[in-house]
């Protein structure tokens, strides 16, 4: 039970980082903009980072969530 509540946990924080997410501007280039795009700074690069750590948390527990079964 425990297992599960931590899987919605961390899916939902995936969810949420995934979606803070910006790059490139979404309809800009319809518009004839350029983008560039640089290194990560910052924030950026943090929920970059965070969005890794949480995916291969999100990958760890579901696999324990399977062997637990």
């Amino acid at each position: 039970m425990i297992i599960k509540i931590l899987q919605i946990i961390v899916s939902i924080l995936l969810i949420i980082v995934i979606l803070l997410q910006q790059r490139g501007g979404g309809l800009s280039s319809v518009f004839g903009s350029e983008t560039f795009y640089g290194s990560r700074r910052g924030v950026e690069k943090f929920i970059f980072i965070s969005s890794i750590i949480l995916a291969i948390c999100f990958l760890a527990v579901g696999i324990a969530n399977i062997l637990i079964k």
